[in-house]
Parts: structure tokens; sequence; C-alpha cells
């Protein structure tokens, strides 16, 4: 498959998806020993969403060049304040990027954007976390629901991912950054989650919580995969935080 996919097309991301490349290629590739598994599960063509672990502030930097590796172009939901920071703000803009306003009337209107990203057939990226995880363990946390609004809605492969070792490199709430010894950082997508059993349900806070957590229990059990351990049996919650 990884060699028919090498003749596909490249989506075209204008300008501002070039320009991010080239900031983002060189963090990656000073950053650790990358070890991208399970790009031929990205779709060549259409719409897919993509849902991921979040340790570190340099996932999104990986998650962006893995799926630029398959040949896409990533479309992220990120928080809206990161739009006001300078020059990020214009590449976030211009490259297509999906604000999310959250606790607020914006926020169905994030949603809507996202949606119609994947009825367009783009690959939308999310981190059903909200942040990165205060897990000490960094095991992911229990996540809002935003995300499986996206996956009813939208008719499209949900597709877990995990990132591991990159807050080995980059622990922002310990402030500690340290890419030496090079770390081996992995990026690894999953299986797309069959949801074909909570398709034409009505829409309730009881369905978005069951599949949230049928998809984030998949990137869990992804993650130990990768960790090569036992994964915990409950999600860890903001308040259990010491």
């Amino acid at each position: 498959m990884a060699a028919r996919r090498s003749w596909v097309r490249r989506e075209k991301g204008g300008f501002w998806v070039a320009l991010a490349a080239a900031f983002f290629y060189p963090i990656v590739v000073a950053t650790g020993r990358i070890r991208y598994e399970g790009r031929e599960r990205v779709p060549a063509q259409g719409g897919a969403l993509l849902v991921a672990n979040h340790i570190s502030y340099l996932d999104p930097v990986h998650t962006a060049v893995f799926v630029h590796r398959s040949r896409r172009v990533p479309r992220f939901l990120a928080k809206h304040s990161l739009w006001k920071v300078p020059v990020l703000g214009r590449i976030l803009a211009g490259s297509g990027q999906i604000p999310v306003y959250r606790d607020s009337a914006d926020a169905q209107r994030s949603l809507g954007a996202g949606t119609q990203a994947l009825q367009d057939g783009k690959i939308v990226v999310i981190y059903p976390e909200g942040t990165i995880t205060r897990d000490p363990e960094g095991w992911p946390m229990l996540s809002r629901t935003g995300m499986a609004r996206l996956a009813l809605t939208s008719d499209v492969p949900v597709i877990p991912m995990v990132h591991w070792g990159t807050r080995e490199v980059y622990d922002h709430y310990n402030k500690r950054f340290r890419p030496l010894p090079r770390t081996t950082i992995t990026v690894r997508t999953g299986d797309p989650v069959d949801l074909s059993a909570y398709r034409g349900r009505p829409i309730d806070a009881v369905l978005l919580r069951e599949v949230t957590d049928l998809v984030m229990g998949r990137v869990r059990d992804l993650l130990a995969e990768v960790r090569g351990e036992q994964a915990p049996v409950e999600f860890f919650r903001r308040g259990d935080a010491a």
C-alpha cells in the first residue's frame, strides 16, 4: 500500500502550508529520532478525523509532519488564542486551521467549521483532551465531547492517533526542554473506529459521552501498545491532579 501511495498526487496546501513545513520539518529532525507508523491509514483522498492524545506542545508539529508526509494537509482544531500570536496566527489563518472558542457562543461555530472541512474532504486533527494531559504518567484524560459530535455528523473514517516521546523532549508543566540525548519520538495511527452502531441515533449528552470514551479508549489502547505497558482502566480527571 505504501508503494502505491507514493504515486498519489499530493494535496495542495499553498504558500502558508509550505511555509509551515519549512519550519516544522527542521524542528522534527532536531528534537528526536522519529518513528512514524501507520501513515498508510491516512486516506489518500477524502475526509478523515484524526483523534490524538496530547502530552507536549511538540505534538502538533509531529502530527503536521506525519500528515504532510502522507501527502495530505492537516486542519487542526486549536484554541483561538493562538491566532493572536504574531506570525503563527497568520500561518494558522493562511493554512486553513480552525479556531476553537470554548465556553462561548462561538463554540458551535468551531464545530460547524470542523464538520464542513470533513465534508469538503479534508483531514481534520483534534486533541479531545483540550490541553496537555495532567496525568503524571502521561495517559489520556477524560475528554471533551466535541470530537464525538464531529464524528457522528460526518460520515468519514475516525482514526486514533498517539504520540509518545515528545514529553521527554519538552515537558511544559515542568518547564523542561531536553533535546539531548536524542529521544525516540513515536507517532502511530490505528485502524478506524467502527461507529456504525451509533450513527442514526439521536445525538444527546449520553451518546456523545459514550462515543467519546469509546474513541479515546482506542487511543489509550494504542498508546499502551506503543509504550509496551498496561493502560489504566479509568481516564484521569483534572480534579485528580495533586
